[in-house]
């Protein structure tokens, strides 16, 4: 099919709100983090009563002569882009300190400040993450298989098909789940993701105290961090990979501090490595695998589009096993994995073993280790070696995995003989 992105007209319920609400029941401040665009705002926004946006510099000056009005404001109060003066996030600990009844304060913050506030806030103001548009946020599909299901105690039964075709993903891989940037003309979406890219090298950093001397050098940078996608390349490989072979690598002491900048801001999303605590499986690679926060920024900064994905080219800097929209697809997959674990109290790894001959791209692990395997293929068929790796988990792990899925480009959701799930990826829900 023909796959046109609509723009967002209207707000789209987030995932992350079922979260917020029921913490904001019980929790007097909590603070919602993610990198710029994600539409952390406009979701905090249906939840307060009064506002100060801190990303003005009017309403900075105001509260620093009368820091009282961000406590005695309306409840809820919204405090956007705190860390544009961090002696707010103090003010707000404080009140906490004094009055826990709950449901009083919402923060947005879209970086870590370089100067760390007088308290961390534990106990008083909880984070909460929220990531770009899901493809179930974006009314992709309806989906049929949840993964809260998956992490149940008994497996589910799956079906269900799916209109969605491999077409469909790549235009959404390269559209992005940037809510405001979700354009209909591809040259559109091109221009803000550029734009988008630009604010964080020659704003954003800066603003973090990060000097960005020669912005062609971290540009550089990030071009080999995106052709790392869905890899465990070394940052040293990545270093190297930036000199492009006709200029000088970077200097670690450029790249150290554009990596450790970039993750405050949550561009940089990679996906750590996974230890289980009973390991029956040796020795496994501790390194995390590498995406950014939504594999549009991959796809805009190594340059490109639907007809080059689709015939499999992609950049050569880093090697890896498959394609470039493989890497794209296993990000996207991986994004929404995220998303959907926070939602059910899980946290996601990915598993590779010492000498590679065992890898497992997604595992979401409950809070009592009891897990969910995945495998992202960029096919619509399952083969008998696309689930080995799955099988070999479930026999090493036993009941610890609760289920095994490949996900996939696909039309049909069942599960096999072996037991292993096979689900197109538009039909996975929270």
């Amino acid at each position: 099919m023909s796959h046109t992105i609509q723009p967002m007209t209207s707000y789209t319920t987030r995932v992350v709100e079922r979260e917020l609400d029921a913490l904001f029941e019980a929790l007097p401040a909590l603070s919602l983090e993610g990198p710029k665009g994600v539409g952390k705002t406009r979701t905090a926004e249906l939840r307060r009563r009064a506002e100060f946006r801190l990303d003005d510099a009017a309403i900075v000056e105001v509260v620093k002569a009368q820091p009282n009005l961000l406590v005695n404001a309306e409840r809820p109060t919204l405090i956007d882009e705190w860390q544009q003066y961090p002696e707010s996030w103090d003010i707000v600990r404080r009140a906490v300190d004094d009055d826990h009844s709950p449901g009083r304060f919402i923060l947005t913050g879209s970086a870590t400040p370089t100067r760390a506030p007088a308290h961390s806030g534990a106990s008083r103001i909880v984070p909460v993450r929220m990531r770009p548009l899901t493809l179930f946020e974006r009314g992709l599909d309806t989906p049929t298989i949840s993964l809260e299901g998956l992490l149940d105690d008994e497996r589910p039964e799956m079906g269900g098909t799916t209109h969605v075709v491999l077409e469909d993903y790549v235009a959404e891989i390269l559209t992005g789940g940037f809510p405001a940037m979700r354009y209909g003309s591809p040259r559109a979406q091109r221009a803000a993701l550029s734009g988008y890219l630009d604010r964080v090298i020659d704003t954003d950093l800066p603003e973090l105290g990060i000097e960005v001397r020669n912005p062609h050098t971290l540009r550089r940078w990030l071009h080999a961090y995106a052709a790392a996608t869905a890899t465990t390349a070394s940052f040293e490989k990545i270093r190297a990979a930036a000199s492009g072979g006709n200029e000088p690598a970077p200097a670690k002491t450029t790249a150290l501090p554009y990596r450790e900048a970039l993750e405050r801001i949550w561009i940089l999303d990679s996906v750590p490595a996974w230890s289980p605590t009973h390991n029956h499986l040796g020795r496994l690679v501790g390194t995390p695998k590498h995406h950014l926060v939504d594999p549009a920024l991959a796809a805009q900064l190594v340059g490109t589009d639907s007809q080059a994905l689709l015939k499999g080219e992609g950049p050569t800097l880093i090697p890896r096993d498959g394609t470039f929209l493989g890497a794209l697809f296993e990000s996207l997959a991986a994004q929404t994995m995220r998303v959907f674990a926070q939602a059910s109290e899980a946290r996601v790894f990915h598993m590779r073993s010492q000498e590679g001959r065992h890898e497992v791209d997604l595992v979401v692990v409950r809070s009592d280790h009891r897990f969910a395997a995945f495998e992202v293929k960029l096919a619509g068929t399952v083969e008998d070696a696309d689930v080995q790796h799955l099988l070999w988990l479930k026999q090493k792990m036993g009941e610890d995995m609760l289920d095994g899925v490949v996900l996939t480009t696909g039309g049909t959701a069942y599960r096999r003989l072996d037991g292993i799930g096979v689900v197109p990826l538009a039909l996975l829900g929270p």
